[in-house]
């Protein structure tokens, strides 16, 4: 089964781990539950879920509070009650194998991983039991061994690449390369890197990546990186996500442009972003986690990949690098400032 291949991607990080302390952050809803379309006859029952975070920031918290949301809007709707505890593994495996280890240990009725790493782990904590696994935000569900397993599914952030691109073209028609931040050892990063590598020459943009293996790398991978193209796009990587300040920072001071994989990364000061949104995916996780709950088989449910992406712009950075929205582009752009 591919789950054996999960265990091996796992097996190393977690040999030999130290005992760490836990200082995982904690939500409760006593008012949630299960596809309103799938009839009123679980009416009084209770369900628990394990809503399970690789790490903290921005987008990953609005995907939890998303799935949260629909879990609650289900529940009210049927007449049914979803425990669902939001906990952290701060980016740490050892960590995540515990959340997930003691969520099997407390038979909770499904899990919720959000992000590759995190959804990995969890699958290999239910190996034994079955617990349904829906993760979210998976970039590539089969690159991370997360297909045909029977009692895995969830939803996938893959990321509008060729719309990516077309949007940088049309803000900065005289670059000629694009550079990419991505951690070595996430693999949800990998298959996208390559896309944009097969799909950049269509655009007249050559690629430029430099690997990092933590976020302490950022600050010197960044001094390498930036002199040598126009701008640079983030993929949807944890890790550099999550060290967003520093690399708006950085490229601040060498001139440099960021473009975002979404709405937080906008919000926080990218220039632009084509990009999926991740309450949407969010709700769209919430949704089939209900149809796991109500009996159906995770066997039976395939991976699902949020197809609408958005134009979210930053006018205030735009205009602080001298970039402006073409007027064919202007009317779908969403003013991440005017909220």
């Amino acid at each position: 089964m591919k789950n054996n291949m999960v265990k091996k991607l796992l097996t190393l990080a977690l040999a030999g781990a130290m005992t760490l302390s836990l200082a995982a952050c904690g939500s409760k809803s006593d008012d949630s539950s299960n596809d309103a379309q799938q009839g009123g006859d679980e009416s009084g029952k209770t369900y628990k879920v394990a809503i399970i975070k690789q790490l903290d920031h921005a987008s990953l918290d609005e995907i939890a509070n998303a799935v949260a949301a629909e879990l609650d809007k289900i529940a009210a709707d049927n007449g049914v009650t979803i425990e669902y505890d939001i906990t952290s593994g701060q980016n740490d495996q050892t960590i995540l194998k515990q959340l997930s280890d003691q969520a099997i240990a407390d038979q909770v009725d499904a899990i919720i991983p959000i992000a590759t790493t995190a959804a990995q782990i969890s699958a290999l904590s239910a190996e034994d039991t079955k617990t349904p696994v829906v993760y979210a935000a998976v970039s590539d569900p089969e690159a991370a061994s997360l297909t045909g397993i029977d009692y895995v599914t969830g939803t996938s952030d893959a990321l509008p690449v060729e719309a990516q691109l077309k949007l940088i073209r049309a803000l900065m028609p005289d670059a000629t390369k694009i550079g990419i931040l991505h951690t070595t050892s996430e693999t949800n990063s990998d298959a996208t890197l390559a896309l944009y590598k097969e799909l950049a020459p269509n655009y007249g943009f050559e690629i430029i990546d430099k690997g990092i293996s933590t976020g302490a790398d950022l600050p010197m991978a960044l001094d390498a990186l930036l002199p040598q193209v126009d701008c640079t796009t983030n993929l949807t990587d944890n890790t550099v996500v999550s060290y967003l300040a520093v690399v708006l920072e950085k490229s601040e001071e060498y001139g440099k442009p960021v473009f975002g994989s979404e709405i937080e990364q906008v919000v926080k000061g990218c220039v632009a972003s084509e990009g999926i949104e991740y309450t949407e995916l969010g709700r769209q996780t919430g949704r089939m986690a209900a149809r796991v709950l109500r009996g159906e088989s995770a066997e039976d449910i395939p991976y699902e990949t949020i197809s609408n992406s958005y134009l979210y712009v930053n006018p205030d950075v735009l205009a602080a690098y001298g970039l402006t929205v073409p007027a064919e582009l202007s009317e779908r752009a969403i003013d991440v400032t005017a909220e």
